[in-house]
């Protein structure tokens, strides 16, 4: 036995678990010097012709390993005990030949019979030999009764395939049995199908999960979990029988397990589809080809549950029909069989189960009866394989071609969110009660790992209710244009104070409480009372400015109210998946960004820029990216001198200047500031030089406060190490003193100061300006 991998278009001859795990091909090969034994392959979508090339460099490798086995053995192998090979004499099957041939060719030529039929006649023609046996007293024809009537019927049945090319129910060699398929035929279900193929029919299930779902492998080698798993299930009565079920088999779960590998080559990756994902196969009625059945059935069922499969995927069973000539014990005619039936692979060579794509193969088993199969003969029914394929898929693609892309009631949903560790135990509350409460209130489910917290529910209502218990909890970065469910605590004279976002305070102004003028806020609003609010302001202290007239339409016009939780302005890509067309068109709907996610997610940028505050460093970066130089100052400066020196004159350059600032009445700058900061920026009517060379470059503000700024400041505090200074606009800065400088300053001096740092916080710090 030999294993054969592929990395890159290159075999390798017994990889490594490292190169098999970037490896397109898993092919396990036994065989004997000159014939093929067992083949078990795992791959991704390889073709045909790739596959036969890595089988036929698998048997010289594999034969290689012979010699060493032999010596072995000579070495220390054991004689073999005799046996006695339990013969059925000539004489015996000659006797039941004669009484039952006939009536099984009958049977056999008769393509109207169904599989049931066909069997009950077998049994009767059964029955009727042991009683002309019984009448005989042939006590040792008895004895091995079952087995020389199977064996008559094994004659009959190979004889006709190999003499006239026609099959027991009538088909051609390559030909495959109806086939009649259907899926989303329990609309209840995250996805189902169901599949029939002659008398083989099974009925295959999705269900969708979380990804702590997963189920654990306990294994040395091999990931930790499995997110995807095929169970199939072969219960009594689709062979017509009464049993009782007590648990899986050895043929269940390598059937299982076949389809399984058939199906993982195209699900797409977990990063894209985070879900645990479980098919169940419940085989409804057998007639050969249930495992290949399964694997149909479950790729029309998992693009019914909307998985964006890269491709459908079918399977068929390939059967041997041979001659043998019995000097030699070689092959001297055989046929090829495709989609066989269950008499067929009980009475022939070979079950070659293939599941693949239209492109190439993802799973192969090989069950054969003799002593091997020559390598030429499994490499031809490589081709037969192929072309009855591509008919089963024909009929799949005509019964659904694309995972649903319909907004299904059942479909369910899931979102995974970054979070900090003490935010996620918040969350979760003492002994997980918070996160017990949220689940009993909204029906979804909540699974939290480091830093990361899934959540899952059955559809979109129930996963809107969890974030939105989420968000009142934890609470989401406030963004200016973020629309925000809040409930007012207290009123006051010049507006409200409103709590939202998981326990902030914002101020509701009594200016943005209606479009009309409001006399009393009383009036309009009330403690208690639940609004839905747009941020739009928001200063580096973190001061909230809350607006209800932004969400009112204005009176008058015809504007549909605004969605509550939207965040028209800049919105955050959170990870949300659905089973339906958000996943399978490759885009998801977009979520508010959450407070404290970690870095990392792709967020859109917004046309309204947001408060930022950045570090020293940062702003050094930033500046040098924005090609910040001294060039670009002195440009500023010759503009601004420009401006002095043409008309109108100073009062009309400081009215220019002042209205087409955001300067409002409410800062802290009187008229004497105004003017000499003023001639700061513009000179006197003189155009006093030193003036010039000691302009500001801008009134501060939130938005433009950058390194290099120039403004005029007052002294705000004055501490043993530095300075507290009004920056203007509700901004303070900080100034610290060098050695052996003069500490006579007094609140309310005023100072020329330029920006030359940002704390870690986002403090400017400032230098003084030389006047």
């Amino acid at each position: 036995m030999i294993r054969i991998g592929r990395i890159c278009g290159q075999f390798i001859v017994n990889p490594t678990m490292d190169e098999l795990s970037l490896s397109d091909l898993n092919l396990v090969y036994a065989c004997t010097r000159e014939k093929t034994l067992m083949i078990d392959v795992q791959a991704r979508e390889i073709s045909e012709k790739d596959l036969e090339a890595g089988l036929r460099l698998a048997h010289p490798e594999a034969v290689k390993y012979l010699e060493p086995q032999i010596r072995l053995a000579e070495k220390a192998g054991k004689q073999k005990k005799e046996y006695k090979l339990s013969m059925i004499s000539e004489q015996t099957l000659e006797k039941v030949s004669n009484l039952a041939e006939a009536h099984i060719e009958a049977v056999f030529t008769d393509p109207s019979y169904s599989k049931f039929e066909r069997g009950e006649a077998l049994d009767k023609i059964g029955q009727d030999v042991k009683k002309a046996l019984e009448e005989e007293c042939d006590e040792e024809s008895l004895q091995v009764l079952p087995k020389a009537v199977d064996t008559v019927r094994k004659r009959v049945i190979r004889k006709r395939i190999i003499a006239e090319g026609v099959r027991v129910d009538g088909r051609q060699l390559d030909e495959v049995r109806p086939i009649y398929c259907e899926s989303g035929n329990l609309p209840i279900l995250h996805g189902s199908s169901l599949f029939s193929r002659g008398d083989t029919q099974v009925l295959c299930t999705v269900t969708l999960g979380a990804p702590a779902e997963a189920q654990r492998l306990e294994s040395l080698v091999g990931p930790p979990t499995k997110r995807f798993m095929l169970h199939y299930s072969f219960p009594p009565f689709c062979i017509n029988e009464v049993g009782k079920r007590v648990g899986l088999n050895r043929r269940e779960v390598g059937h299982g397990t076949l389809a399984e590998k058939a199906l993982l080559a195209v699900l797409p990756p977990e990063n894209d589809f985070p879900y645990t994902v479980r098919v169940n196969s419940e085989v409804m009625a057998s007639d050969g080809s249930t495992s290949m059945a399964t694997v149909c059935g479950g790729s029309m069922a998992l693009m019914d549950a909307g998985i964006p499969l890269q491709e459908h995927v079918a399977g068929v069973s390939v059967g041997l029909v041979s001659e043998v000539d019995p000097s030699t014990g070689e092959i001297k005619d055989y046929r090829i069989l495709t989609d066989i039936l269950g008499l067929e692979d009980h009475l022939g060579d070979m079950d070659f189960k293939i599941a693949g794509t239209r492109i190439g193969v993802t799973a192969i088993q090989l069950d054969i009866k003799p002593a091997g199969i020559p390598l030429d003969i499994i490499c031809e029914c490589l081709e037969h394989a192929h072309k009855g394929r591509l008919q089963i898929l024909d009929h799949m693609e005509r019964e659904i071609s694309a995972p649903r892309t319909q907004d299904d009631r059942n479909s369910p949903r899931l979102a995974t969110l970054k979070y900090d560790n003490d935010t996620l135990r918040r969350l979760i509350g003492p002994l997980g009660a918070l996160k017990r409460k949220i689940e009993e209130e909204t029906g979804g489910r909540i699974s939290v790992s480091d830093g990361t917290l899934t959540v899952v529910a059955k559809n979109r209502s129930v996963m809107e209710k969890v974030l939105e218990k989420v968000d009142f909890i934890i609470g989401r970065e406030i963004e200016v244009g973020g629309i925000y469910k809040g409930v007012v605590t207290s009123v006051k004279e010049y507006g409200a104070f409103v709590e939202f976002n998981g326990g902030q305070q914002g101020l509701l102004h009594v200016s943005e409480l209606s479009h009309e003028p409001v006399s009393r806020v009383s009036d309009v609003v009330s403690v208690g009372q639940q609004l839905s609010l747009r941020c739009i302001g928001q200063d580096v202290r973190g001061n909230i400015k809350l607006s209800l007239k932004a969400v009112s339409p204005r009176p008058g016009t015809d504007v549909k109210g605004v969605v509550e939780g939207s965040v028209p302005v800049n919105k955050q890509a959170t990870d949300v998946w659905a089973s339906v067309g958000d996943v399978s068109n490759g885009q998801n709907p977009e979520l508010p960004m959450r407070k404290n996610e970690t870095p990392g997610v792709n967020s859109s940028t917004s046309s309204t820029p947001a408060v930022l505050i950045r570090s020293a460093a940062e702003c050094d970066e930033e500046e040098k990216a924005s090609g910040f130089s001294q060039s670009s100052k002195s440009t500023l400066k010759s503009t601004l001198a420009s401006k002095s020196n043409s008309k109108p004159k100073k009062s009309t350059s400081q009215s220019d200047f002042f209205s087409s600032t955001n300067i409002q009445k409410s800062t802290s700058f009187s008229q004497r500031e105004r003017e000499k900061l003023a001639e700061c920026l513009f000179g006197t009517e003189d155009g006093d030089e030193d003036n010039k060379g000691t302009r500001a470059e801008a009134i501060v503000s939130a938005k433009n406060l950058k390194l290099g700024t120039k403004v005029a400041a007052k002294v705000y505090q004055v501490r043993a190490h530095g300075l507290v200074l009004d920056l203007g606009g509700g901004i303070r800065g900080m100034y610290r003193f060098e050695n052996n400088e003069k500490k006579d300053f007094v609140v309310g001096d005023e100072l020329l100061v330029k920006c030359s740092s940002f704390t870690g916080k986002g403090i400017p710090v400032v230098s003084l300006v030389d006047s």
